[in-house]
């Protein structure tokens, strides 16, 4: 017997401010911004990734006090580096995953998001740490 999970269906992060955040989601990084359900009395931008969702609750206050982060799946991780670095969007270099190139940026509330780039599937036979 198990939970049934089937997968991730979206992840939400805090924002503080909402034009800035539109700006930085939709026009830097081209999210489809989607209307969130009438039923809520509280503030929230979401957007569309297809089969999953970004949520962006706005609140007065960042939270921004750890590594967590969210991660964008690209095309091309060296065409988004010089992106990022054209627009000055420093961007963070971090340990190597076999198969993938990857690397962080951060949002305008100081939200990690990795962006990555599949070469090959991950293999953790080959590829994990031995058990």
């Amino acid at each position: 017997m198990s939970a049934g999970i089937t997968g991730l269906d979206h992840v939400s992060v805090i924002a503080t401010n909402p034009e800035r955040s539109r700006n930085f989601y939709g026009a830097i990084l081209g999210l489809r911004e989607m209307a969130s359900p009438k039923t809520f009395s509280f503030p929230v931008i979401w957007y569309d990734l297809g089969a999953q969702q970004l949520h962006l609750l706005l609140k007065n206050e960042p939270d921004t006090n750890s590594p967590r982060h969210f991660a964008l799946k690209i095309e091309n991780a060296l065409a988004s580096r010089s992106y990022f670095l054209r627009l000055g969007i420093p961007i963070a270099e971090t340990t190597p995953v076999p198969g993938a190139d990857r690397f962080f940026i951060h949002d305008p509330d100081g939200n990690r998001i990795e962006l990555i780039q599949w070469v090959r599937p991950y293999d953790p036979t080959t590829d994990g740490k031995p058990a």
